[in-house]
């Protein structure tokens, strides 16, 4: 693309409010076609000739900035009239918001960065001649009807200004950045879905509150007949308090307003430069007062990045069903241009650790390469010198030391997206990050073979963590190393895909292996335990799934494990003899378990096992999020095991498939479903007369293993039955 457009700031400080720059023209002659070309520092939306431009909400999206910033192209052939007028409003969005960051200083010079605007707008009349119009000094600059709007602290609108002619000023150009510029690589925002209020409430305090019933990430749209002037003004909440009452102190200082001034007559709000996490919304102010408020003026509206949806769970237990749809929600919420934490409180952060957890699940549920390609790419770009990987990506959080597990989505990401996909172009794209992250390992650590002296997350939220800590106590350096054994392995097999020389790292991973066993002969927590029989450190991998299962069934067949751990806790357990057992866990309603959140009224998946404990109280004020996606991706499981849909390595992306299902007497049926690359595979179990029903579809050669016995298949569907164990 060769930009001969100027960045665009006003002359005089808008302050609070977004701008909105403004284009009058007029065609020369009938238009063959038009490309409008724009980004902008902040999140923009384009209007020609009053009609929205393209429905990608919050573009530019949350890229790298200092590295990479993305540009979109529409075509706006249809939009254009013989008299045109281009309007582009600029909040802050992720760019200019005050985005929750150690690193005040670097946040800061973003944050203090002009509301730049570059756009050029490309015609080719039906006669063959061409036309650029481009952001100048030409263009003016006005204040709109968005008086306020900024990512935690929510939108301010009047209403009224939409007919009003505000004063139109002057702009000038300054020096943008060019050379970060880059195409659009990543999923769209869109609108997903439209939620009506199911309830309405009036609490104990008397206040007037709306039940949507299902949490999402997106924002409220009000449909009012009001007199000018008057207000609608709203607040979120995700949950309410044991007595019934509006809760948002779990959202710390992240304001959430929704504050909209009404014109006259009939009018439908929808906010413009912003999102909310939430379920409940609380009418603090409504024409004609709140009696006036029905739920029938409100709609909820989804947003996530525009991914198709490609897996399906299902089974005849409703708990369990509801706890799929909520992990489904989860990832809804959270996909909003880059894998978040949680939608609603000062974060909404992209961290590396919850990403990596849960990419499995994420790429069987949704089609996530092209989701996931374009946050490894800021990811690369965010790299550090040294080869050391941040907390989140994009990075805000710069002057932190990397943590394991964390860091180590840089290896575990793209391999998974390429077995998922079988694009090796991921590998291609990650590979030089993924030797980075393993060569800042072997560069930092203390210990020679191992990853000892650095500061770490460790096993977050384990139950076992000591009084008053977050992090479990398995021992920090011992999730160090094995993750660094972990990614070592991962560099080889990506190498070995790619035809590189990974000699040196197959002899660096050989004296981890033995100088992991060596230091590390014992296990202490269920997570050192997961850990040594995953990643195929232990000397005896049975002995520690062993040795895990005896510590499960000694507290009461309770899970003890946190982020790090949790992930491979039933894997390992069906994968050493324990199947049972992880049925156990998987069906578990009290707490602690994935079901304990669903018998509270859970519509997504909980930071905390407990973020409601049995008597009401919640978890925590400080860090209660009731939208973390994290533990969900044990359904990576209930589909690679209890299904039985495996990928094979040597055949990536479903080119060739084992199915394996694994039944449980304590469900009468389960069935999964993934889209794949080359068609759509289906496994279903049920009980029958004694025994067990399989129906199973591959649209490829395959294996099919039933009651321990394997058979050779071709495309087609197919019929089987196993006697109940």
């Amino acid at each position: 693309m060769e930009w001969i457009a100027k960045w665009l700031k006003p002359t005089v400080d808008f302050g609070d409010v977004p701008p909105v720059y403004v284009k009058n023209f007029k065609l020369a002659g009938t238009v063959r076609r038009a490309s409008l070309f724009i980004t902008a520092l902040g999140v923009y939306e384009a209007k020609l000739n009053g009609r929205r431009v393209g429905d990608f909400i919050l573009a530019p999206g949350w890229t790298a900035y200092r590295k990479r910033l993305q540009y979109q192209e529409y075509d706006v052939t249809q939009l254009l009239q013989e008299q045109n007028e281009l309007c582009v409003t600029v909040g802050k969005g992720w760019y200019r918001s005050r985005l929750t960051s150690i690193d005040r200083e670097r946040q800061l010079e973003l944050m203090k960065s002009p509301p730049g605007l570059l756009a050029q707008l490309a015609l080719t009349y039906a006669d063959g001649s061409r036309d650029i119009l481009v952001t100048d000094e030409s263009w003016c600059v006005r204040e709109g009807p968005v008086r306020f709007s900024e990512l935690y602290d929510g939108e301010i609108y009047d209403g009224n200004r939409e007919e009003e002619a505000a004063e139109c000023r002057g702009t000038e150009s300054f020096e943008g950045p060019f050379e970060t510029l880059i195409p659009q690589e990543g999923e769209e925002i869109r609108r997903q879905e439209r939620i009506a209020a199911a309830r309405l409430i009036r609490t104990p305090k008397g206040e007037t509150v709306l039940d949507f019933g299902q949490e999402i990430a997106g924002y409220v749209a009000v449909t009012v007949k009001a007199r000018k002037g008057e207000r609608v003004d709203l607040s979120f909440a995700e949950v309410l308090d044991k007595e019934g009452n509006f809760y948002t102190e779990n959202y710390r200082t992240a304001q959430c307003r929704y504050h909209y001034i009404c014109r006259e007559g009939l009018q439908t709000y929808e906010p413009h430069l912003t999102f909310w996490g939430f379920r409940y919304i609380r009418v603090n102010q409504f024409p004609g007062g709140g009696d006036m408020v029905q739920p029938e003026c409100f709609t909820a509206v989804v947003l996530q990045s525009r991914m198709n949806r490609t897996g399906y769970l299902s089974c005849s237990d409703p708990l369990l069903n509801r706890f799929f749809e909520n992990v489904i929600w989860g990832q809804k919420g959270n996909f909003i241009d880059v894998p978040t934490d949680c939608p609603q409180r000062d974060e909404r952060l992209g961290w590396t650790g919850d990403a990596q957890v849960f990419v499995r699940a994420a790429c069987l549920n949704y089609d996530a390469e092209k989701f996931f390609a374009k946050w490894l790419a800021d990811m690369k770009a965010e790299q550090k010198e040294n080869g050391s990987v941040g907390l989140i990506i994009p990075d805000v959080l710069w002057s932190v030391n990397p943590s394991a597990a964390w860091g180590d989505a840089a290896t575990i990401c793209p391999w998974q997206v390429y077995l998922a996909y079988g694009n090796v172009r991921i590998l291609e794209q990650q590979y030089s990050c993924m030797c980075g992250w393993v060569d800042y390992i072997t560069g930092a650590t203390k210990d020679r073979y191992l990853w000892t002296g650095g500061e770490h997350c460790g096993d977050w939220l384990g139950l076992d963590a000591p009084a008053g800590s977050y992090r479990g106590s398995s021992r920090e350096d011992f999730i160090a190393s094995a993750f660094y054994a972990y990614s070592t392995s991962l560099v080889i097999k990506a190498g070995h895909v790619l035809g590189r020389d990974v000699s040196s790292y197959e002899a660096l991973y050989g004296k981890i292996l033995e100088t992991f066993r060596s230091t590390y002969p014992v296990y202490h927590t269920q997570t050192e335990c997961v850990l040594a029989a995953f990643f195929g450190l232990a000397q005896d991998c049975q002995a520690a799934a062993d040795q895990l299962a005896e510590m499960i069934m000694d507290c009461g067949i309770q899970l003890m494990t946190g982020f790090v751990g949790t992930p491979y806790l039933l894997h390992v357990l069906s994968d050493y003899g324990y199947t049972e057992l992880a049925y156990t866990l998987l069906l578990r309603r009290e707490y602690p378990s994935w079901l304990y959140p669903v018998t509270k009224g859970a519509t997504t998946v909980w930071e905390h096992w407990d973020g409601i404990r049995e008597n009401g109280d919640f978890w925590s004020a400080d860090m209660n999020s009731f939208n973390h996606y994290a533990y969900g991706s044990v359904t990576d499981w209930v589909y690679t095991v209890a299904a039985g849909i495996r990928i094979r390595e040597e055949y990536p992306g479903y080119e060739k498939v084992t199915i394996a299902p694994v039944p449980d007497s304590r469900l009468e049926w389960l069935e999964a479903i993934v889209d794949t690359r080359h068609g759509q595979i289906r496994s279903r179990w049920q009980r029958r007369e004694g025994g067990w029903r399989y129906e199973i579809t591959v649209p490829v050669e395959g294996e099919i293993v039933i009651h321990g016995k394997p058979r050779t298949v071709g495309p087609g569907s197919y019929l089987f039955y196993s006697p109940l164990k």
